[in-house]
């Protein structure tokens, strides 16, 4: 064994969430940090600050990838600041999806549709304006009275097996059970699963979209990495925790959304209406081929996230140097994990700005870094704009355009710094 696995070795007493196995192998640490939507009032910034270890391991028996809980569901998401609906190409992402959908599985009136961690309705509202039946299922209640207060059906409560006897009971069973971006945030993962297994109807279809670790692992995108996910899969892993809970992933497709997503599509084993199509096949045999059965391929990523970490403090400081001003656009998780990562305070952005109401006004969690209206950018013309949610990148430089009149340039940080003009 390598002097670099060695070091590998020793995640102490956890266990996997999955297959229940003790947890030995480190994928990379991350260092201490924040939760990463705490984000603080201009009262609270003298008081101290809680920060959990960010350590991402894998397990040597399932491959799945995930965080020690350090902090229940219960503290992170009953208040939650993330609206969905403050990203304009997530809503135009959400309404495409509910089309295709509608159109592959035939849904109409007499369907129903429901929606785990439906947030403040921004998906559940194209289904309500095609006359389709819903039902959100949200944990955070400021965040589901706001898809209340536009009409969309809401119960607000964490998702699991007891959840679901609950629900099944008072709304019926759906036809279509989805869930975008919350795989990643539950960690009784097989809970969860169970919970999905017993509210889909007998010949209903599961369909859940995550950031895809395949993509996560090669486009050097660890500041994903958060402690609000606590886990992170590929298609081998995912595939795996469907199938122990009687549940088939019969077809999946592959995501630009949030620097590389699988949106996969499962249904009952005893329901064989649906074949599994070549896309499965061909996923599964391109992971295995890359490794993603081998401790090995984990092992290397570390040392690929601590490049970049040097790349990026190397351009702030010549920046900063060369007397240049240096803003944030973006308050997002991954934003966070980046920042706390990279030791990354006002000495290098002066500040962020963000579109949500929810965020301004207030700081970033452990680097305390003021959070504007994105009018602040106009206002101070600062010549570099550091794109924190760089998953929107294009969204933000078009909406950003007049940062030119001044000469102003944007940057991504992720895989690797690069400015653009």
């Amino acid at each position: 064994m390598s002097t670099n696995q060695e070091q590998k070795i020793d995640a102490g007493n956890s266990k996997c969430r999955f297959c229940g196995e003790p947890l030995k192998h480190s994928m990379v640490d991350l260092g201490m940090s924040p939760l990463c939507q705490t984000h603080i009032e201009p009262q609270q910034l003298n008081n101290m600050e809680p920060f959990y270890p960010l350590h991402a391991y894998v397990c040597e028996h399932c491959y799945l990838v995930q965080l020690d809980e350090y902090v229940a569901p219960d503290d992170i998401f009953s208040d939650y600041a993330y609206f969905s609906s403050y990203s304009d190409s997530w809503v135009e992402h959400a309404r495409k999806y509910a089309h295709l959908v509608t159109d592959r599985f035939n849904l109409g009136g007499a369907s129903r549709v429901m929606e785990i961690a439906s947030n403040d309705g921004y998906l559940l509202q194209h289904f309500v304006n095609a006359d389709i039946p819903v039902l959100g299922i949200e944990p955070a209640a400021n965040v589901a009275q706001a898809a209340i207060d536009k009409g969309i059906p809401t119960t607000i409560r964490f998702f699991g097996t007891n959840a679901a006897k609950e629900i099944a009971k008072e709304y019926g069973q759906p036809d279509l059970l989805l869930g975008n971006n919350v795989l990643a945030h539950v960690p009784d993962l097989n809970d969860f699963v169970g919970g999905m297994k017993i509210l889909l109807n007998s010949s209903g279809v599961i369909s859940m979209e995550f950031p895809h670790l395949y993509r996560l692992m090669e486009r050097n995108q660890f500041d994903t990495i958060y402690h609000e996910h606590f886990s992170y899969f590929s298609f081998l892993s995912v595939e795996k925790v469907f199938s122990a809970h009687g549940l088939v992933l019969f077809d999946v497709e592959e995501l630009a959304s949030h620097g590389g997503s699988l949106r996969i599509y499962a249904r009952h084993v005893e329901d064989d209406s649906k074949p599994i199509s070549e896309r499965v096949i061909e996923l599964r045999n391109r992971e295995l081929a890359k490794g993603f059965s081998s401790l090995e391929t984990y092992f290397s990523f570390e040392e690929k996230v601590k490049e970049t970490k040097r790349k990026l403090l190397e351009f702030l400081i010549h920046a900063r140097r060369d007397g240049k001003t240096v803003v944030g656009y973006g308050a997002p998780g991954k934003g966070n994990t980046l920042l706390n990562y990279c030791g990354i305070r006002t000495d290098f952005l002066d500040y962020t700005v963000d579109r949500s109401p929810h965020k301004q006004g207030r700081y970033t969690p452990g680097t305390h870094i003021p959070i504007y209206h994105p009018d602040k950018i106009r206002e101070t013309k600062p010549d570099y704009i550091l794109i924190l949610p760089w998953n929107l990148e294009k969204e933000i430089t078009e909406s950003m355009s007049f940062v030119k009149q001044w000469g102003g340039k944007f940057v991504v940080p992720i895989p690797e710094v690069k400015v653009i003009s």
